[in-house]
């Protein structure tokens, strides 16, 4: 008998599926049909195929059956949202858009949700809303800490007559573009940090293959909304803990985070906590990970890391600019939001502070509020206000989606723009138009309660992508 010839289109004239299961009913065929006639090998391929159950355990064709029985999708058990949010305090919900309240509202129906606040830059993102403040019991939510992990301010600030920046304009420019990376870009040699030597990377299987990525981007910035930036920073409160008396500085301001290494960990733990946590459609983006889960662990533990890894990349810049500049700062002010902590209420009980797009501002802690890069950043002290779980807004907030913004004006106008305020720029494109962005004065009146002002920064020389 003439050996066995089979091919895939005999199998879809009998009715199989196109796909995976036709090259294993004909690789088996082959081997263990050699001798076989082609219409006995169909006619028993024909009967799998109506029957697939009754072959699960034939000699043969056992894989082919596999493949054909469908398998029911696991039911996976719902989680209960309440019916309505648990109260909270917004401020200035004059300026916020209702798409963000409603976020809001939604966060505040989890059942592991214990407070929560919105603050006045708020706009819509992803689960929680820019400017979310959220309060959970022993869980923490991937997304309530957003894509860019530890995304965070850093300002040091020089003992430079505030004239330097008009004289040395030119100068700084060049300084601001060899000395800064955005975007793809990378730093032909980077620096070794001690971050690198964090056992996170070696003990986390899924952060271990990131430390090269890490490697590479350090001192480097985001695109989008961030940037590096000279400035004048004027100090308008004496005996401040930063030092420094009342007058006019020269500062160096940089905005951006934890890079490829936040936005991968992001990813990786917001799929795990998705299939893990399975919410109503309208939630679903706030699944969370309790912290006493081996996922939920890892996450916080590569959290941390890469809220660690954005302060060196921070680091790494100003250390660049300050070597070229050939002075040392009087004083550094940084913070950081895209974060999680662990934190006590009012009432002594330990949950999980989510500050997506929201600065600390916890009794006596320093920060930075940016406005835009024509609009003045707000050196804060905060007052440990608890109605806003001491934080307190990240930024002026957008009221302009960057789609918008880009058909709202011209990149004459954005020129003319920067001129009027003493503005120069590299890079930086029409989706970060100052226009995009709401008052960042109106801002900071609605959180009077929240923090102190101690001093200003004014941007004139601002290095951003594109």
């Amino acid at each position: 008998m003439a050996k066995l010839k089979i091919r895939g289109k005999e199998l879809l004239k009998l009715g199989y599926p196109d796909g995976k299961v036709i090259g294993i009913a004909v690789n088996m065929a082959l081997k263990h049909c050699k001798r076989s006639s082609l219409e006995e090998v169909l006619a028993t391929l024909k009967l799998v195929l109506d029957q697939p159950v009754n072959y699960l355990d034939h000699p043969h064709f056992a894989m082919v059956a596999a493949e054909l029985v469908e398998v029911p999708e696991e039911v996976r058990e719902e989680k209960t949202i309440s019916a309505s949010p648990m109260a909270y305090k917004t401020y200035g919900s004059v300026n916020i858009d209702e798409k963000a309240i409603h976020q809001m509202d939604i966060a505040m129906r989890l059942p592991i949700t214990v407070a929560g606040a919105l603050m006045p830059d708020a706009h819509v993102g992803y689960g929680l809303p820019i400017g979310g403040v959220l309060a959970a019991d022993n869980a923490v939510i991937p997304y309530g800490v957003g894509m860019d992990i530890g995304c965070r301010m850093c300002l040091t600030v020089y003992d430079f007559p505030t004239n330097f920046l008009i004289r040395k304009e030119k100068d700084l420019l060049v300084k601001l573009k060899e000395n800064t990376r955005f975007g793809q870009q990378v730093f032909d040699r980077t620096p070794d940090d001690a971050v690198f030597d964090r056992t996170e990377f070696k003990e986390i299987p899924f952060v271990k293959p990131l430390l090269g990525k890490a490697r590479q981007q350090l001192g480097s910035s985001g695109s989008g909304n961030h940037f590096v930036e000279f400035g004048e920073v004027e100090i308008t409160t004496p005996n401040n803990s930063f030092g420094l008396p009342i007058g006019k500085y020269v500062g160096l301001l940089s905005h951006s985070g934890s890079r490829g290494l936040g936005a991968y960990i992001a990813r990786h733990y917001t799929e795990i906590a998705m299939e893990q946590c399975y919410l109503p459609k309208v939630a679903k983006h706030l699944a969370w990970l309790d912290l006493d889960s081996e996922a939920g662990a890892e996450y916080w533990m590569a959290m941390n890391l890469a809220g660690d890894y954005a302060s060196a990349c921070h680091a790494d810049i100003h250390r660049r600019l300050g070597r070229v500049l050939g002075e040392k700062p009087i004083a550094t002010i940084e913070n950081h939001h895209n974060f999680a902590w662990k934190e006590q209420l009012a009432d002594g009980r330990e949950v999980v502070v989510h500050r997506k797009g929201a600065t600390p501002a916890g009794k006596g802690v320093l920060g930075i509020i940016p406005g835009s890069m024509t609009a003045p950043a707000y050196i804060v002290q905060g007052k440990g206000e608890m109605h806003s779980l001491n934080s307190a807004a990240h930024g002026a907030g957008r009221k302009m989606s960057r789609t918008k913004a880009k058909n709202s004006t011209t990149h004459n106008a954005l020129s003319k723009h920067l001129q009027q305020h003493g503005v120069s720029l590299i890079g930086g494109g029409l989706d970060e138009t100052p226009f995009a962005y709401k008052n960042i004065k109106e801002v900071m009146r609605h959180q009077t309660d929240l923090v102190d002002v101690l001093g200003t920064f004014l941007p004139k020389i601002v290095r951003m992508d594109k």
